[in-house]
């Protein structure tokens, strides 16, 4: 996980129960600690010494052995060995312990669910995947939800009673029977869905062809039932994160847009380093532009949006003309932010990766021709890790922020 950027973005956890076990968030939130815990991650299996962590935060030296020996006494940081020093005894490296915390990442689609075990490294050590009707009702959705993230996270053991987590927390909601509080390295579960949502409050809009989902307390309902906090975000917008703190050579880039094609249609944005939501966390809805006024009736109610457009070409299993339109409207998009580059994902695009990279880089090419700006066009390139990818991201809403990645 070298290279990794730096990215705001706000994280809000649900409530959290008074017994979550191991490393918390409260317990690590602390922005101090989350420079150095950073730094750590960064210097990998090599290690940084004491010195280098004081030199890079501008923290005095006696603050960072403080950070570090809390850290070590919660398992989080261990030494990894010695390093020649210019003058005196040789320094101690220390290292972060990946195994010390976990988090869960969930990726909740229209008609399947995937879900993720990463450590803190980020490295995936556990994933479940299985069909799902998003029409189904919330009993059932948030059944097969919790039963998949107590199936990944299981494994991990109950927690000794010590360390930074036993007893923290605060206030919150006691899980009822089934609840993974208790498991010793569990930070929480972070979950993507398809939007629009309320990442401020964990609370659904009318998801496109499931209105009845409108105003429901998606991270409230997890909390409670499992009894550990809970991040909900789109789709698109945990994708992004994760591309963005993986330091991906395919994400590249102080600004791009991960666009989505998967059930539906959506984009990431990330914009100077940072996740861009909006002021009322709507950005993002790339699908729903309209490009044909006269179009097709969509899902949210317009006619002709790019996503109907786009999903009618792959029904018919016309894909080249899937990505002509997907580069008409990702061609509006680098007009209007001026973006680096264009990153392409979901399961969709999986089915046929060089004719949707080649066809909406030939969109924007023609484009940038036509403009003559005397610059080349922005690059289209596959977004790396694949159909894990939302998952993963989800994971990283939880574990950006202990880093310094995020805002609290």
């Amino acid at each position: 996980m070298g290279g990794v950027k730096r990215v705001r973005t706000a994280t809000t956890a649900g409530p959290v129960n008074g017994g979550v076990a191991g490393a918390n968030l409260g317990a690590l939130r602390s922005h101090n600690t989350a420079l150095v815990l950073g730094l750590l991650r960064d210097a990998g299996a090599e290690g940084i010494s004491r010195l280098e962590l004081a030199e890079r935060t501008g923290l005095t030296p006696q603050a960072v052995s403080k950070i570090t020996a809390r850290l070590r006494a919660q398992g989080l940081a261990a030494e990894a060995g010695r390093r020649a020093s210019t003058g005196g005894k040789p320094r101690t490296v220390l290292r972060l312990v990946p195994e010390a915390g976990h988090a869960v990442g969930v990726h909740l689609d229209r008609d399947e669910l995937r879900v993720v075990l990463v450590d803190l490294d980020g490295s995936v050590v556990g994933e479940r995947r299985g069909e799902l009707d998003l029409g189904a009702g919330a009993e059932a959705v948030l059944g097969a939800v919790c039963g998949a993230v107590r199936g990944v996270a299981g494994g991990l053991g109950a927690c000794a009673g010590t360390g930074a987590g036993a007893g923290a927390g605060g206030g919150g909601t006691r899980a009822s029977g089934g609840g993974l509080a208790g498991v010793g390295s569990l930070l929480g579960v972070g979950v993507a869905l398809p939007g629009p949502l309320d990442h401020a409050r964990g609370v659904l809009h009318r998801v496109t062809g499931f209105p009845e989902w409108d105003g429901f307390p998606l991270r409230d309902a997890l909390a409670e039932r499992l009894g550990v906090p809970v991040v909900v975000d789109k789709d698109t917008n945990a994708a992004a994160l994760g591309l963005a703190v993986g330091g991906e050579e395919g994400a590249a880039g102080r600004s791009f847009a991960y666009l989505h094609l998967g059930t539906g249609l959506g984009a990431g944005l990330v914009i100077d380093g940072s996740v861009h939501r909006g002021a009322r966390t709507g950005a993002g809805e790339f699908g729903h532009q309209v490009i044909q006024l006269d179009g097709p009736l969509c899902g949210c109610g317009n006619r002709g949006c790019v996503e109907v457009l786009c999903l009618a070409a792959v029904a018919r299993g016309e894909v080249a003309e899937a990505a002509r339109v997907l580069g008409a409207a990702a061609g509006n998009l680098v007009g209007l932010l001026d973006i680096d580059v264009v990153l392409l994902g979901g399961r969709t695009v999986a089915g046929a990766p060089g004719t949707y990279v080649s066809g909406v880089g030939e969109v924007l090419g023609a484009r940038a021709r036509r403009e003559g700006a005397g610059g080349d066009a922005v690059p289209v390139r596959l977004a790396p890790r694949g159909e894990r990818i939302v998952a993963e991201g989800a994971a990283q809403l939880l574990l950006a922020p202990l880093f310094g990645r995020g805002d609290d």
